[in-house]
């Protein structure tokens, strides 16, 4: 898979074509059903359209139901669909990451300098001018605190940190590239008299790489201003400066790494993120093998065979793509408020057709009379059901469509600790399939009994 395509926070092209043709065919069967109605029904359109538009406000309070359903449903699945769509597109093929025996998450792993070197000598790790791909990383979690007084909720927030020897190689085995500036120096320090905003540091600042996400978080806490004077109003960029650890840090660059957990992390030098928060040992060893199965056969090789140095090694893939139990439980969490708003639309529109039956009654007496049978009474109603769903749910996909790209926060977690994230809320194609789905179900269903009823109705008693 290519660093765009990891990056892009976009579905692979193979499913968007299979994905169109669902919504092609749900677009049919929507025309069909209404076209179906139309010839069992025998009604005219006009006077179904006539129907709709003299009770124009029982019709627009029902459809923006139906709208405001449709759009917090393509929400939700949208902030599922971004979630999944980073941790399934975190991990190059070929990567095995290796934590210390027994451990799940980086932030829980400790590992001997002396048991990366052995694992670093063996054949099956590719090499790069030279040197073997691998990573030696420091991973972890600190906690900042806001200085702004005025600032309203949560005064701290935890960022993910990941100290690296060499970020240049580490680079080339993330396959991660930059947007912005450079990579930090092998000092991992800069001398900066000024910053970006013209203010007087005087002082040694930690040169630190951003991915996009954590540079747009952290751009937040910037003053009216700094915000005046900054170059990139939406995030901090090359040149710009925060606090973290009673430190001042540096942004030297910004990673292009959207669509991966690594959009939420701040790279900087192994040896001053020890220094600075006591993480004095590596969490982490990536090395790079010719493919997916060469990488599932050197795991099966450390687990079996190596017995050097007893570690945890993972097809990188395969562990990111395991943090989706939080994932899981906002799937659960949306079916089930899905179900009572469907509960809720479909009595809505059933109301709103009780109504109009009761409206009509002397108008379904006349029809009856003059020819038309019950079944095409029932045809008429469901109709009329069955457009204003149609009516809302458009409305609905068209807002919901507005959240795609949207910028959001969350906590990935797996069997170990969770991790802060940003990521990118995405609208495809299956979300849209399932917002028409849905509104074709619930304007059939809420319309049902009230045309069962309106079917009944005897041409003579409704005269009366």
């Amino acid at each position: 898979m290519s660093l765009r395509r990891r990056c892009s926070g976009r579905p692979p092209q193979a499913d968007t074509s299979h994905k169109t043709a669902m919504i092609e065919t749900l677009l049919t069967v929507a025309a069909v059903l209404v076209a179906i109605l139309l010839a069992v029904g025998k009604v005219p359109l006009s006077y179904t359209l006539r129907s709709l538009t003299v009770r124009w406000r029982t019709t627009l309070l029902t459809a923006l139901a139906f709208t405001a359903m449709v759009t917090l449903l393509i929400a939700m699945l949208a902030f599922v669909n971004g979630m999944q769509i980073m941790t399934e597109g975190t991990g190059v093929p070929g990567n095995v990451l290796i934590l210390s025996d027994g451990a799940t998450d980086e932030a829980f792993s400790n590992l001997n300098v002396s048991d990366l070197t052995e694992i670093e000598s063996e054949p099956a790790i590719l090499t790069w001018q030279g040197r073997p791909m691998v990573s030696r990383e420091t991973y972890l979690v600190v906690n900042q605190m806001f200085t702004s007084s005025s600032r309203t909720g949560p005064q701290r927030r935890f960022l993910q940190l990941r100290g690296l020897d060499d970020p240049i190689m580490a680079a080339r085995v993330h396959e991660i590239s930059l947007q912005a500036g450079t990579w930090f120096s092998d000092a991992g320090v800069r001398e900066l008299n000024e910053d970006a905003y013209g203010e007087v540091k005087g002082a040694t600042l930690i040169e630190a790489v951003l991915g996009e996400g954590v540079a747009r978080e952290l751009g937040r806490d910037r003053t009216p201003e700094q915000l005046a004077s900054a170059r990139n109003p939406r995030r901090l960029d090359v040149g710009d400066t925060f606090t973290l650890g009673n430190r001042q840090w540096l942004v030297v660059g910004v990673m292009r790494s959207s669509g991966s957990t690594f959009n939420s992390e701040i790279w900087a030098k192994r040896a001053l993120i020890a220094a600075i928060f006591g993480k004095n040992t590596y969490t982490t060893l990536v090395v790079r093998t010719a493919d997916d199965e060469a990488a599932a056969n050197f795991c099966q090789f450390l687990k079996e065979k190596y017995t050097k140095a007893p570690v945890s090694p993972q097809v990188e893939k395969n562990y990111y793509a395991s943090l989706q139990d939080t994932n899981k439980q906002f799937l659960v969490a949306i079916i089930f408020i899905t179900v009572v708003m469907s509960v809720g639309g479909v009595f809505g529109i059933m109301n709103t057709m009780f109504a109009a039956v009761n409206q009509r009654i002397r108008d379904i007496g006349v029809l009856r009379l003059i020819g038309y049978a019950p079944e095409h009474v029932l045809a008429a109603i469901l109709l009329e059901s069955l457009l204003i769903a149609m009516l809302g749910g458009a409305f609905g996909c068209a807002l919901g469509s507005l959240c795609h790209g949207m910028s959001a926060t969350s906590v990935v977690a797996g069997v170990g600790m969770g991790k802060s994230v940003a990521l990118q809320l995405t609208v495809d194609t299956t979300i849209y399939a399932v917002a028409i789905l849905l509104t074709l179900v619930l304007g059939i269903l809420g319309g049902l009994l009230p045309a069962l009823s309106a079917m009944r109705l005897k041409p003579l008693e409704a005269l009366r």
